[in-house]
């Protein structure tokens, strides 16, 4: 008799189960889990080895050492919370339409970053970018520095169309993402405050919106 096996939804920071994947999917997802349990200088390769299941020669033949894996985690993961605006070209007609898509923008950048493998790995980049500034260049470039390129972008084209205030995109982009995150990162990696509620994930999103719907 056969059985129908239920497949389980993972979030979009969800590593990737051991048993299946390529040798390199299998390191990376043995050493977060790793690195996120006991800390980078607590894990050592060996560790790895044995949580992965794969030989020395196979994890050297990728990684050179610690630090190479460290930052190919990292990567992988930013990668991860990057939120492009899809739909967004063309630009919603009206002012209504755009400024849900940025809402939605918004939730979806805070439920990333509050999840807490996204924590894990701000924790890891802060504690070892003064050894390895690869891993902090790294982590800006995959993640915020890429969101907020996609919504410098629509920012222009929502300005051709009048729908957005005037300014520097740049500028209104920066103040986008200061609105919607203000001090929220630094107090959950400080571990000073609880996650934020679904409502007041939208509740900022629809601060941060409001500053660049045009009101004309």
């Amino acid at each position: 008799m056969s059985a129908t096996k239920k497949t389980k939804r993972q979030s979009p920071l969800s590593t990737p189960q051991l048993a299946s994947g390529s040798i390199r999917e299998r390191v990376l997802s043995a050493a977060f889990t790793l690195f996120r349990e006991h800390g980078f200088s607590s894990t050592s390769m060996l560790d790895i080895v044995t949580h992965a299941r794969v030989s020395k020669r196979d994890l050297y033949a990728l990684f050179k050492n610690k630090h190479a894996l460290l930052a190919a985690s990292i990567s992988e993961h930013a990668r991860q919370m990057r939120r492009p605006l899809e739909g967004a070209n063309p630009v919603p007609q009206t002012k209504d339409a755009l400024a849900a898509l940025l809402v939605e923008f918004g939730v979806s950048i805070l439920r990333t970053i509050c999840h807490p493998n996204a924590l894990t790995v701000f924790r890891l980049a802060i504690a070892e970018s003064d050894r390895v500034p690869e891993i902090g260049r790294t982590l800006e470039g995959s993640g915020r520095e890429a969101n907020q390129k996609v919504l410098i972008e629509l920012i222009k084209k929502g300005q051709t169309r009048g729908l957005i205030v005037a300014g520097d995109p740049a500028a209104l982009a920066s103040h986008y993402m200061a609105v919607l995150g203000a001090d929220l990162l630094i107090r959950l990696l400080m571990r000073v405050r609880e996650a934020p509620t679904e409502r007041e994930i939208e509740a900022r999103a629809r601060a941060a919106t409001e500053i660049l719907i045009s009101t004309r």
